[in-house]
């Protein structure tokens, strides 16, 4: 007996989810796009067995729909759905960074015997796109999975089960408590980081000295400032509540060191600092999260023709795949120094390894 996996959504996360799926015994992967030219592009690349841009013939017969859409679109896609038949004890489910907004629209759905689980699986890219999908995008992530008390447990059964292909961790967790902590863990930081690169882009329009030394350390600190506007702007509008009530606490945080800063506290100073490191070095290390990890090391490169390809290549020949390359500095009288981006900690090893063995002189 097949089962049929609908993917609305074929991008960096449903591309991805089609690749651990496709192949496996039993398993037909339908991918739904509404553009053709986004339909063609997923055939080529091979991640699911048919597409079509019918949403009709994506869902029909389907025991898993998987919305892989942006977060300001999952409404409108559960509505959708609901003018659908859909077969008897289909599951629904999402991969939405928020999901009480999801949740709360899901209650609505007005189909007998087809459930709605919320997901979200905690892992990214700074690739998007069908052709940054891989079947390696969720090893080793959590995957929270968010069901209603109404539920079935065997519905909630066969979901968890057919992710043991994507090789993450499941997690359950309620939809309020999962927004309260994903609000913090990521929503919050992505606010910081734009709040904190929109200020010194302000300084920088008086004094371009600002945007000059800027280099290194606060790129990588606010890289996360880069995110996608649109997905962001649906993201924090989806979970407002809980981002104002953080942003609050946040505010009194930062009233804090105001206030040891404007009384000399330096032993106040010292405690906050030493209550973060301790926090900080109980957190897990090299484990797919809400916010990508960087898997990075720095080469100094002599400024001759052909050294980049030279460097891509010999690390090709390895089979080492590089995620992105950089120079961060290439004059005539001061070596390069070139950034290479991996995307897990084994192929940075691999790859640190190798390029000392050619003698070259490798930071991490």
């Amino acid at each position: 007996m097949t089962t049929k996996v609908a993917i609305f959504g074929v991008g960096l996360i449903g591309g991805s989810l089609a690749l651990c799926l496709k192949g496996k015994p039993g398993i037909t992967v339908i991918g739904h796009s509404h553009r053709p030219e986004s339909m063609t592009r997923i055939m080529e690349r091979g991640v699911v067995d048919a597409a079509t841009l019918s949403m009709e013939e994506a869902a029909c017969d389907a025991d898993f729909i998987f919305l892989c859409v942006p977060v300001g679109n999952l409404e409108s896609y559960l509505k959708q759905l609901t003018q659908l038949p859909l077969k008897q004890g289909c599951i629904i489910t999402d991969v939405g960074s928020t999901k009480a907004a999801v949740a709360s629209c899901a209650q609505g759905f007005s189909h007998p015997g087809v459930h709605f689980i919320g997901g979200h699986p905690m892992a990214g890219s700074e690739r998007s796109g069908v052709d940054a999908a891989t079947s390696l995008l969720f090893e080793n992530a959590f995957y929270v999975l968010t069901p209603s008390p109404e539920v079935p447990e065997e519905a909630y059964v066969r979901l968890e089960q057919l992710l043991t292909y994507t090789r993450a961790q499941i997690v359950r967790v309620e939809p309020m408590l999962h927004d309260e902590i994903v609000g913090a863990i990521s929503h919050l930081p992505h606010i910081i980081a734009v709040a904190l690169v929109n200020q010194v882009r302000d300084y920088n329009e008086n004094n371009e000295l600002y945007r000059m030394l800027a280099a290194g350390g606060f790129r990588d600190i606010t890289r996360i400032a880069s995110s996608d506007p649109i997905i962001w702007r649906d993201i924090l509008l989806s979970n407002r509540d809980v981002l104002l009530s953080l942003l609050r606490d946040w505010n009194q945080e930062v009233g804090g060191f105001i206030s040891m800063l404007e009384g000399m506290d330096g032993p106040g100073i010292e405690k906050a600092f030493e209550k973060a490191n301790l926090f900080r070095s109980e957190l897990p290390e090299r484990r797919k999260g809400a916010i990508t990890s960087l898997f990075d090391i720095y080469i100094d490169v002599p400024d001759h023709p052909g050294i980049i390809g030279q460097i891509a290549t010999e690390l090709g020949v390895r089979k080492i795949n590089l995620s992105n390359i950089q120079i961060i500095e290439s004059r005539e009288d001061v070596p390069g120094v070139m950034r290479l981006s991996f995307r897990n900690e084994g192929e940075m090893e691999r790859a640190k390894e190798h390029l000392q063995t050619l003698g070259y002189t490798v930071h991490m």
